[in-house]
């Protein structure tokens, strides 16, 4: 029987978190683009020194789903500095949330969302938001599902492709 349950990361869990975001990152996105370009991205952002600091960053919170023992998922969820178009806002920024290819449509991604909502209610946020690639539709599907909607877009840097994400939001009103 599936049992679906979070947890949040601590700095103990930061290989962990590190090979989780390397192979969850690969997986999502190699296929659309160089081994230059990924290579260069997984070592920029997902090394153990980077991994360390993000976790000893206050501003952010990192929390990982299970499917009974197995670690299926993870995301980041960030109290930095919004975009301009919220600033008048209390937010909370959904920076990364990823599941790992087998469990891709098994509710991994859904109990990720619905604590980081839990989350930023708790912490009196008034809205939540991420990005997301402009080419990966079944992700936009699955957070307008989950009362997201398009509010502007911005640049991402993969290596040194540059790409389109759209910015989605939720108000927690």
């Amino acid at each position: 029987m599936q049992k679906i349950h979070s947890r949040i990361a601590t700095i103990e869990d930061a290989a962990l978190l590190a090979d989780i975001s390397r192979t969850t990152f690969y997986d999502t996105y190699h296929a659309y683009n160089t081994k230059e370009d990924m290579d260069m991205f997984l070592q920029e952002h997902f090394s153990l020194d980077i991994v360390i600091a993000e976790l000893n960053n206050t501003d952010n919170t990192f929390l990982f789903a299970y499917d009974n023992e197995q670690l299926c998922g993870y995301v980041k969820l960030s109290e930095s500095k919004a975009q301009d178009q919220l600033k008048d806002w209390s937010t909370l920024e959904i920076a990364r949330i990823y599941s790992i290819k087998e469990k891709i449509g098994k509710g991994i991604g859904k109990i990720l969302i619905e604590e980081s909502i839990s989350i930023a209610i708790q912490k009196n946020k008034q809205m939540i938001w991420l990005g997301v690639w402009k080419q990966n539709p079944r992700a936009i599907v699955f957070y307008q599902k989950n009362g997201f909607e398009i509010f502007g877009e911005q640049d991402f840097v993969l290596g040194k492709d540059v790409q389109q994400d759209w910015l989605m939001k939720r108000s927690l009103a």
